[in-house]
């Protein structure tokens, strides 16, 4: 028996030692690490945990005239139903007329389900907002568009997300672009299986180009002042309806002088609830670049709260 237990202790030790349980360490170890550093970060992107926080943040937005994307975060596992009840609650709780504002909500969330979706948006219609289908990761493309598309014509008027990073996005331009919705470009985060790596920047010029004098609106999402500028320049020169849209978290000064010398408005995406980032916790392991871009941006944001508290125009909602 002692033999048994030397020889089991023995072979456990190597195993630890080897290269595979020298990553499973390694890779526990960093977990460890990153768990808490993602759930400090992920508070600095959201208003606070109830919807009366996100109205907090927007009505002192409003004050700067600019508009809002509301979007309830739920649990990871939260039940669709659930997350239904959230958006409706939204869509219950903002005073009329109190904000330029419409809801961004989270297919695979709902389960792509077309009844519950259904619902949501015919509430939104009934007291005139828009509904915005975020972007998540690339396997979530398909099912979020066609449930777009079977959903059309909506109650209430509807939008879709568009990431540079993806090839397919030019493909997909195409499709959402005689829809008559909303379209949102971003840089995206998530890289696209089986294809080269795209330069995020430049495949949202060119997802921009392809929507240019055809969208019937375009929201270029980005705190790149580079990218803001030439994208807000590529749509206002083809007629195409535009705003720049910005991140709650992330300082917005130099992007908002692209803003105010185009003549464009803005508006800012004002998450609430649940505090956790979308992507981080299913991402980190398949992209690590993931935990700096955090450590990036909490560096970054704690000068942007100050318009949010009312400080000046000199830092970002954020």
């Amino acid at each position: 028996m002692g033999d048994r237990k030397s020889k089991a202790g023995a072979l456990g030790s190597s195993d630890r030692r080897s290269p595979d349980g020298m990553k499973a360490r390694l890779r526990d170890a960093l977990w460890t690490v990153w768990m808490p550093v993602a759930h400090i970060a992920a508070r600095g992107y959201v208003a606070g945990p109830h919807l009366t926080d996100a109205l907090r943040v927007s009505e002192a937005l409003s004050c700067r005239e600019f508009g809002v994307t509301l979007c309830p975060w739920n649990s990871p596992d939260a039940p669709a139903e659930q997350v239904a009840e959230t958006y409706h609650v939204a869509l219950r709780g903002v005073p009329s007329g109190a904000l330029d504002w419409y809801l961004s909500i989270k297919a695979p969330e709902l389960g792509y389900s077309p009844e519950l979706t259904q619902t949501v948006i015919a509430a939104a219609g009934q007291i005139g907002i828009g509904v915005h289908f975020d972007s998540h990761g690339p396997e979530t493309a398909d099912p979020t568009f066609d449930l777009v598309e079977r959903l059309l014509p909506g109650a209430s008027p509807l939008g879709c997300t568009l990431p540079g990073r993806w090839e397919r996005s030019l493909r997909d331009a195409e499709r959402v672009r005689d829809w008559g919705v909303r379209v949102r470009v971003v840089k995206g985060q998530w890289r696209e299986p089986g294809r080269h790596e795209r330069d995020p920047r430049l495949g949202c010029l060119e997802v921009i180009e392809r929507l240019a004098g055809s969208a019937q609106h375009v929201a270029v999402a980005s705190h790149d002042p580079m990218l803001a500028r030439e994208g807000l320049i590529r749509l206002l020169k083809a007629g195409t309806p535009c705003e720049l849209e910005l991140l709650f978290g992330l300082p917005m000064v130099p992007v908002l002088d692209v803003a105010r010398e185009l003549g464009v408005g803005v508006r800012v995406y004002v998450p609430y609830g649940h505090a956790w980032l979308p992507y981080c916790f299913t991402q980190m392991a398949r992209n690590p670049r993931i935990f700096w871009w955090l450590l990036r941006d909490m560096t970054l944001r704690r000068s942007a709260r100050a318009l949010t508290a009312g400080k000046g125009a000199a830092s970002g909602p954020a």
